[in-house]
């Protein structure tokens, strides 16, 4: 996949619902932001559970 998942912090409430949905782990709640790592595999499960659109699919540049 070219996607890269990204979390918008302007629009996140750092709720942590993303947190344990992830199925690989992939996503930390830290203080100031949400931090999704290269164990994403992509599921969007996150993007479905996030009350405010905070995350977001980007398209990897070639």
């Amino acid at each position: 996949m070219n996607e890269n998942i990204s979390c918008n912090q302007s629009k996140c409430l750092y709720c942590g619902g993303c947190v344990p949905i992830c199925p690989r782990n992939s996503i930390t709640l830290r203080e100031t932001r949400i931090e999704i790592d290269d164990s994403c595999n992509r599921c969007l499960l996150c993007l479905r559970i996030c009350p405010v659109g905070a995350l977001e699919v980007l398209e990897a540049k070639a």
